[in-house]
């Protein structure tokens, strides 16, 4: 785990550095294939025009960009959440010891695209909800699949959706992906925020996470906006 993380690490410095291109040849994993799937059948009964949802699902740099392409998404932040302010680092977390999951914070306007919706690309397109403390190549506690549950009803809507894809098999392998308490959200530091629009040809992200993108865009065409909702942007 460790010379996973001092690699990637590496070729981060690279990245930001501007030296470092597009190459196939980079072993780092490689992108599953989407899993069209129906949406749920309970969904979340609200008014409001904003609200929020914690997603974990290994490297935040794939599950960012996907959400960033998302209609109704009004920003997507690259964060820690299940554990301490005190140890949501990048370099810490990165040691598999904290109880932070890589997370994403996403905010959303529930009149233009529901929690449910947002579940329903969540576990066919952002991530593999079968993996259990791993996504692709990265490995740990860290990389789990969770749900950092906001309320009652993202509870009920969660607990439903996934009772519905396990009675329907729509995965291969059970789902493993955990219900945790919301305790808070942290943001990444600024070189994670964008990472995939600002590095599209980083290894990494063309192997793991622009796959992730298209799929979005071939399964769910009636959800993607080309342009994507950057963190970056008004600063």
């Amino acid at each position: 785990m460790k010379t996973l993380f001092t690699w990637r690490r590496t070729l981060l410095g690279l990245a930001a550095a501007g030296v470092i291109g597009q190459c196939s040849a980079f072993s780092l994993g490689g992108a599953e294939e989407g899993v069209l799937l129906p949406p749920p059948a309970l969904d979340e009964n609200t008014q409001a025009h904003s609200e929020t949802a914690v997603f974990a699902g290994g490297c935040f740099w794939g599950v960012q960009g996907v959400f960033q392409h998302v209609k109704g998404v009004k920003s997507a932040v690259s964060g820690y959440a299940g554990g301490a302010a005190s140890t949501a680092q990048y370099e810490r977390v990165s040691e598999g010891d904290t109880g932070h999951a890589e997370s994403v914070q996403v905010t959303f306007d529930p009149t233009q695209v529901s929690y449910g919706t947002l579940l329903q690309i969540y576990f066919s397109v952002a991530h593999n909800p079968t993996e259990l403390n791993r996504q692709g190549p990265d490995h740990g506690t860290q990389y789990r699949s969770a749900i950092f549950v906001q309320g009652s009803e993202q509870q009920r809507v969660s607990e439903a959706y996934i009772a519905q894809l396990s009675a329907a098999k729509s995965f291969e392998q059970p789902i493993v992906t955990r219900l945790e308490s919301y305790n808070g959200f942290y943001p990444a530091e600024e070189e994670h925020q964008d990472f995939l629009t600002e590095h599209p040809t980083y290894p990494y992200i063309v192997i793991n996470d622009l796959p992730k993108v298209a799929q979005l865009k071939q399964l769910y065409p009636q959800h993607y906006q080309e342009k994507p909702v950057l963190v970056k942007a008004g600063l």
